[in-house]
């Protein structure tokens, strides 16, 4: 087969693993940057360029698409979808998961477990928004934040509104959730291929920081999830329309609760603490799956 990697970086751990496993599993790798693909958007014939010519054969794509570039990356996606490529996230899915907002109404409405969320622009009354999600500490979220940037935790009721004064200010949209105090500062990342979590990872922020991304200096050791932990993580990629979801979860007095469902979940830090190929199960569920058409949305999300 000939897989692309979507991906604007080549040396990136995870797009690096992803070719080496494709490669050893004898399919023709290429790296696209989809930064600098363009398309000719005509019925019948669609198509996306690349370095002066048409991009021709392929017969599936890993989008590998920072947050930063959605709205261009999913439409390259998109327009490999409407040439019949199988894309292991579709256009549409990507784009559900990469709305926070969205995401999290998508996954109340399928009845799955959520901290207790307020979202708001310029909200009259912040007492009453910070008062039905239990009051402080409270966590507040940009909606374009990713990586833990533009998280804060309001400590008190004050520096809460305080935070939520100054994103008004901006002009930003963001989110106000209730603070899981029993999660200790570590959540559960969950990597979903298909419909079977994979590899399972607990992230521990760096002493003094609420937050566990291994990217602001968190630390992740291999931890063995429950039943329930591993049907919340598949239902989750499921709501979202993902084959491949990093799900993260905190666990809370009331069961576990889901923060995120990232389309394109990191590879180095579940590898190197599980121990697993999570790139070469990948290429597996490619194999397994990708046939040319063989797309839910066919570009039309």
């Amino acid at each position: 087969m000939k897989i692309a990697v979507l991906s604007t970086n080549g040396k990136l751990y995870s797009t690096r693993r992803l070719i080496e496993a494709g490669k050893e599993r004898d399919h023709e790798m290429v790296l696209i940057n989809h930064k600098r693909c363009y398309m000719n958007i005509t019925s019948h014939r669609p198509s996306v360029h690349y370095r002066g010519s048409a991009i021709k054969g392929v017969d599936a794509v890993i989008p590998r698409i920072g947050a930063s570039v959605s709205f261009y990356g999913t439409a390259v996606v998109r327009q490999f979808e409407m040439m019949g490529v199988y894309s292991v996230n579709e256009s549409t899915a990507i784009t559900r998961s990469r709305d926070k907002l969205r995401a999290l109404q998508l996954l109340s409405r399928k009845g799955i477990g959520l901290p207790v969320t307020g979202f708001a622009n310029s909200p009259d009354d912040t007492e009453d928004l910070l008062r039905f999600v239990g009051g402080a500490p409270v966590v507040i979220k940009l909606l374009e934040g990713t990586q833990g940037v533009g998280v804060v935790l309001g400590e008190t009721k004050k520096s809460a509104e305080s935070v939520i004064e100054a994103f008004r200010g901006l002009n930003a949209n963001f989110m106000v959730q209730e603070y899981i105090k029993e999660a200790g500062g570590s959540d559960i990342r969950c990597f979903v291929v298909g419909e079977k979590v994979v590899a399972a990872m607990m992230r521990t922020g760096k002493e003094g920081d609420f937050r566990s991304n291994l990217h602001r200096g968190g630390t992740a050791k291999l931890i063995k999830i429950t039943p329930e932990e591993r049907s919340t993580a598949v239902r989750s990629a499921k709501a979202m329309g993902l084959n491949i979801a990093g799900v993260d979860l905190l666990r809370s007095n009331h069961g576990p609760v889901v923060m995120e469902v990232n389309s394109s979940p990191g590879l180095e830090g579940i590898e190197n603490a599980t121990g697993k190929d999570i790139a070469g199960l990948i290429i597996q569920f490619i194999e397994k799956n990708a046939r040319h058409g063989r797309t839910k949305t066919r570009g039309k999300g």
